[in-house]
């Protein structure tokens, strides 16, 4: 199960992938159907990373985290 591990609010808009970016925060970039668009950061809140945990923007807009499933690997 997801945990939600930030407090600020995103909204998205079509035609863009958002994801957490190594340094912390938010970033959209343009799928390949979005020809127009440009690679820009999206939020102002930093986010601070744990190993063994899958981070992503859940359906609320919200950052969240789930714990990876390893199968007994490191």
């Amino acid at each position: 199960m997801a945990e939600r591990v930030g407090s600020e609010r995103l909204s998205r808009e079509d035609g863009y992938l958002y994801f957490l970016g190594k340094d912390g925060f938010v970033w959209r970039t343009p799928m390949k159907t979005n020809r127009g668009g440009r690679k820009s950061k999206v939020g102002s809140e930093k986010v601070r990373r744990e190993t063994g945990y899958l981070y992503f923007i859940d359906k609320g807009g919200y950052v969240a985290r789930a714990k990876m499933n390893r199968r007994g690997r490191r």
